[in-house]
Order: C-alpha cells, then sequence, then structure tokens
C-alpha cells in the first residue's frame, strides 16, 4: 500500500470502524440489558403476586391433583397464555401443560431453586428461540426460612419472542448505523486526502521541473499551515538554487571566455616562437651540444604549447556551442589509412579494415581524423605495442575499435577517462599528454551523434570504441551543434 490517498481511506475507514464497533457495542449491550431486565422484573413481579395470591389454597402436603390444578391456575393468570407452570413437591409434579417435559429447567436451575430461597431465573436459547425460565420455592408468609419451607417449588418458563425481537431490530439499526458512519469515513477520507494530495502533487511537479533545469519554478502558496509553509520553504531552496545556478554560470561563462581568450592571445606568439624554434631546430646540428639540447626542448615544449593552445580553443568552441560540422561522404577505412599515414603509425600499428567502399558515411574528415589520431596516439603513449584498429559497420552505424596491449586502465579510472585534465598515473605510463585528447574525441563524436566508450579488453589491453551513425542522404554540408 504505497499510495497516500489509500493509506489515508484506510486510517479513516479503521478509525471510523473501531468508534462505530465500540459505540454500536456499548448501545447494543445497554439497551439489550435495558429490554431484557425490564421484562425479566415484570415476570418476577407478576409470578410472585400470582404465588403470594394462590399459594393459601395449596395444601400441605399437596397431591400431584392439587400441584397441577395450582399449575393450571397461576398459568392462567397471565393474558395471552403465553406461560408455562411447573409445580414439583418431592416427587410428585403438576404443570400447566399435561406432557410438556420443560426441557428449559436444567438441573442446575433445580438445585438452585432447592437450595436456595431466592428467586432463581435463566435465560435459555433452544432451538432459535429464547426463554426467560424463573424459578422459586414457596414459602407461607413467617419470616423464620426454616419453619415456613413448603418444599413446594414453582418453575415459570416465559417465551421472549417480543424481547427477541426488539433486540434483534437493535442490531439491524446498529448494523445500518456503522453503514453509514464508515461510508462517511470513506468520504470524509478522500476528502481529506485530496487536502493533501494536491499540494503534494503540485511539490512533485514543481519537484520535476526543477530538476529538468527550469529553475524559474514556484508554488503558489495558500494558506498558514505546514503545507503552506513547505510550499514556501520550496520556493525560497528554488530561489536561492536558481541564484546560485546563475552566479556558476556566469563564472563557467567568464572562465571558458578567458581561456578562449588567452589562447586565441597566444596563437600569434606561438606562432612565432614555432617559426623560430624551426630554424634553431635546423640549425641545432651546427650548435655546441648544451646549446643543441636547449634549443631541442624549446623546441618540443613550444610544440606542446601550441598543441595545448589548439585543444583549448578547439574546447572553447565546443563549450561556445560554435563547433560545426563539415559532412561528406567519405570512404571510412581510407580516411583511417590517411590518419595513421600522416603520422607515420602504419608500420607500428595494425589494422583491420574493410575493402575500398565497403564502409561508406557522411562524417566530418577532419573531426574523423581527430578522433582516430587521438585514440591511436593515447594508446601508443599509455598502451604497449600491439596497437591495433578495427572497423566494422552493422546497422547504419560504423565501429572503430582501438586496442592496446597494455595492462589496461583501472576500473576506477574508466568512468573519468573522457574528462578534461584528467589524468592517472596508474593508468598512465608516461604523461606527456595535456588531457584533453580524448575529452575532444568524445566531443567530435557526440556532435557527430555517436558514441564513445572505454574498457578493458578480457585478454588485457585498454579498448576504446566509437559508434559512428552512417548518413548517405543528407546535404553535403549541415552544421551540428
Amino acid at each position: 500500500m504505497r499510495g497516500l490517498r489509500a493509506r489515508l481511506v484506510v486510517a479513516f475507514g479503521l478509525v471510523a470502524a473501531v468508534a462505530a464497533i465500540t459505540t454500536g457495542a456499548l448501545t447494543f449491550r445497554e439497551a439489550r440489558t435495558g429490554v431484557l431486565q425490564q421484562s425479566q422484573d415484570a415476570v418476577i413481579r407478576q409470578l410472585r403476586a400470582q404465588l403470594n395470591q394462590h399459594a393459601a389454597e395449596l395444601g400441605h402436603p399437596p397431591d400431584e391433583p392439587a400441584l397441577q390444578r395450582f399449575a393450571e391456575k397461576v398459568a392462567d393468570t397471565e393474558a395471552q397464555g403465553s406461560w408455562r407452570v411447573l409445580v414439583t413437591y418431592g416427587d410428585l409434579s403438576g404443570s400447566s401443560v399435561p406432557g410438556d417435559a420443560f426441557t428449559e429447567v436444567t438441573p442446575a436451575v433445580r438445585a438452585a431453586v432447592g437450595s436456595s430461597k431466592a428467586t432463581v431465573f435463566q435465560r435459555v436459547r433452544e432451538e432459535g428461540r429464547t426463554s426467560l425460565v424463573v424459578g422459586m420455592s414457596i414459602t407461607f408468609g413467617a419470616p423464620d426460612p426454616a419453619r415456613t419451607a413448603t418444599g413446594v417449588r414453582v418453575f415459570l418458563v416465559v417465551p421472549q419472542t417480543t424481547e427477541q425481537a426488539y433486540v434483534d431490530a437493535l442490531v439491524t439499526a446498529v448494523e445500518r448505523a456503522m453503514v453509514a458512519a464508515l461510508a462517511l469515513a470513506v468520504v470524509l477520507a478522500l476528502l481529506a486526502a485530496r487536502g493533501v494530495l494536491v499540494p503534494v502533487r503540485k511539490l512533485r511537479h514543481a519537484t520535476r521541473r526543477i530538476a529538468e533545469g527550469r529553475l524559474d519554478t514556484r508554488l503558489a502558496v495558500n494558506g498558514s499551515d505546514e503545507l503552506a509553509d513547505l510550499s514556501h520553504t520550496f520556493n525560497e531552496t528554488a530561489a536561492a538554487l536558481e541564484t546560485s545556478v546563475a552566479e556558476l554560470r556566469e563564472m563557467e561563462a567568464r572562465a571558458r571566455r578567458f581561456a578562449a581568450d588567452v589562447s586565441h592571445e597566444l596563437r600569434t606568439p606561438l606562432a612565432a616562437m614555432s617559426a623560430v624554434t624551426d630554424v634553431l631546430d635546423e640549425d641545432a646540428a651546427g650548435l655546441d651540444p648544451d646549446t643543441a639540447t636547449a634549443v631541442r626542448l624549446i623546441s618540443e615544449e613550444t610544440v606542446k604549447l601550441a598543441r595545448l593552445v589548439d585543444d583549448l580553443m578547439e574546447i572553447s568552441r565546443f563549450d561556445a556551442g560554435a563547433a560545426v560540422l563539415h559532412l561528406d561522404e567519405i570512404d571510412l577505412a581510407e580516411s583511417i589509412r590517411r590518419t595513421l599515414a600522416s603520422r607515420g603509425w602504419t608500420d607500428t600499428v595494425g589494422t583491420e579494415l574493410p575493402p575500398p567502399h565497403a564502409v561508406r558515411g557522411r562524417v566530418d574528415p577532419r573531426r574523423l581524423d581527430v578522433i582516430v589520431a587521438n585514440l591511436v596516439g593515447n594508446a601508443l603513449k599509455h598502451g604497449t605495442l600491439p596497437v591495433r584498429v578495427r572497423l566494422s559497420a552493422a546497422d547504419a552505424v560504423a565501429v572503430i575499435e582501438v586496442r592496446d596491449s597494455g595492462p589496461g586502465i583501472p576500473h576506477d579510472v574508466l568512468p573519468h577517462v573522457f574528462e578534461r585534465f584528467y589524468k592517472s598515473d596508474t593508468a598512465r605510463i608516461r604523461s606527456e599528454g595535456s588531457g584533453l585528447g580524448l575529452s575532444i574525441t568524445a566531443e567530435n563524436v557526440r556532435i557527430h551523434g555517436g558514441t564513445v566508450r572505454a574498457a578493458n579488453h578480457p585478454e588485457g589491453g585498454a579498448v576504446f570504441t566509437v559508434e559512428l551513425p552512417l548518413r548517405r542522404d543528407e546535404s553535403p554540408e549541415e552544421n551540428w551543434s
């Protein structure tokens, strides 16, 4: 039972049921006792009055005909003729109904009347009918029971049909009242649940909109109860979150602009430095060894710095949404071969490429070159040979796999390999890169509508898998951002 509405209805129903049952039971018990007590007292008073009136007419010791007449006389005093009277004296007995076994008069009642001068009564239910059994001993007036005991005992059986009808009607009334109370409780529970659920649902929708990035979502605050306080707190939290996110976005934007501006400003001096270092590299052979080493070191670091600036500018374009695709339908296998050849990796990197024109698709050739070059370069730098590149296609998707034979990537590093500037000494034997190559690869794959993932091959080594959708019937050039 997870729903709040169901729980509220059940709770209200249980409370209403307990209250109705308790009230009904107490009411029924008091009413039943009152009805039966009134009937019982009236019967006992009437019987005692008749015995006081006719007891003197019974001789002592009585014979059976006298007991019979006495029983009939007492029974006839009841106008409706519903009384059945049994009179006993020792082994003798007489009744108002000849042949009546008086099964309602149990041995316990007989024993109780025999041992006590007080009036004994008992309600007996037999064959679905309820009867009142009253028993008493006849004494002749004197206050001393020891001297006035006659041994004559009178048992009266009175059907309580009318009283039982009253009780049955009372039970029916209580049951109907309970049903009405439960129905009313369910209605009240539904109304109460609605009063609680509507604000809760609004809060859930608002929370979902916040999670979707719509930070301007606010709740209407009605009333001054706990739900209103909750809505007010939500609005304050949302406002604070919106302010914080706006500040973070502004800071992030400023940081991106700063990185882009710095990179842009560095390009010109770096170009000049690269030209100078190229000249110095050419003359390094004629310099003394120390100077030549310094020149080559400056030249290498200048190249790395230029590459880092290029990567930063590329990242800035991705962040600014300015990265565009220049699509062209090309042979992917041939493109991979050119990438390896242009970087001198043909003899180092093994390939499993399909025949020419087997896998063609509309991709950006420059960005595909960056993807393959970054993955292969990463495998050569941080893995061990042999490194293999495999291309396949299925279901209009080209799959490029780059696998090395190194120790693989630790599992705690795998989720972070495409993050910017992320490096792991345990995953990389050398750390020459800037940490932007794989993130640029991921961005290039993303704007193609593809996916890239890193994993460890079961036989060892790291495997980078790129899946690119193959499009062959689109316009020759389009922008993706």
